[in-house]
């Protein structure tokens, strides 16, 4: 939980080591005043949180081609890491206040690791801890937008619609509750006009389901060419945002379907 580090174990105690839970790093020297105030302190705040957290002290006189390497300049100086990477530092001796907000920032809160979990129960639990948790609120609406129950989904969505993924699957449930009202009134010659718009939408969203990308935004143009109805247009067009999203702007698919959707809408 709390190790001195040299430059010889530096990857494998800290790098490596973040990369399964987060190492704060603390160069510091016997003769600085400051560091005798620090030390005691974040070593007791790190052993308070059992295990969540870790620290490695570094003697930046006996290590000072690796304290140079990451630019210390003035002890103490704490870095925080995570996957491999800086993630937060800071410089000089600080409150315990402060040490305690630092670490907590660290380590991940119940509700998150909550949500890490995945499954229904944690994640509504995690809505629970924390109702401003949009990641749990769009996780727990997949997984109720994947066995139809739409309606629960848009009232999960509702205080996350400010994201573009959340919007998106909001958008998905209006789409699919529309289609579920027009289904109940089906000897109504209005609800057969949208038919195939419907049987494109239902493909796209179960293709999107079960991880084909491809397939559920080439269903989703189609969707989009098929009907005529300018809200649903809308409604499919920010579903389309949400997937773009998800799959990040650098993706070529989320490229080509972004201009595609723009040259159909125009």
């Amino acid at each position: 939980m709390i190790a001195d580090v040299a430059e010889a174990d530096f990857e494998t105690r800290v790098l490596e080591r973040s990369r399964e839970v987060p190492v704060v790093v603390d160069f510091w020297a016997e003769w600085c005043g400051p560091c005798r105030t620090l030390g005691p302190a974040i070593e007791s705040a790190v052993r308070a949180r059992e295990g969540a957290v870790e620290l490695a002290k570094v003697d930046v006189d006996s290590n000072q081609r690796l304290a140079a390497s990451f630019g210390i300049q003035g002890i103490p100086a704490v870095k925080a890491f995570r996957d491999g990477k800086v993630v937060a530092e800071f410089v000089g001796a600080q409150p315990l206040a402060q040490i305690e907000g630092f670490l907590d920032e660290l380590v991940p809160s119940e509700a998150e690791q909550l949500v890490a979990s995945g499954d229904e129960d944690s994640l509504r639990r995690a809505l629970e801890l924390d109702p401003h948790q949009s990641a749990a609120a769009v996780a727990l609406a997949k997984l109720l937008l994947a066995r139809g129950d739409a309606e629960e989904a848009l009232e999960v969505l509702a205080p996350h619609r400010a994201g573009f993924v959340a919007d998106g699957l909001a958008a998905r449930a209006e789409l699919e509750l529309g289609e579920a009202n027009r289904a109940t009134d089906s000897g109504n010659d209005a609800a057969h006009a949208g038919s195939d718009a419907a049987s494109s939408l239902h493909s796209a969203f179960g293709a999107w389901d079960d991880g084909r990308p491809e397939d559920a935004l080439e269903k989703l143009q189609l969707a989009v060419a098929e009907t005529g109805d300018e809200h649903a247009r809308d409604l499919i067009r920010r579903a389309m945002v949400g997937i773009f999203t998800e799959l990040g702007p650098g993706h070529p698919l989320a490229a080509e379907h972004r201009r595609r959707l723009a040259s159909a809408l125009n």
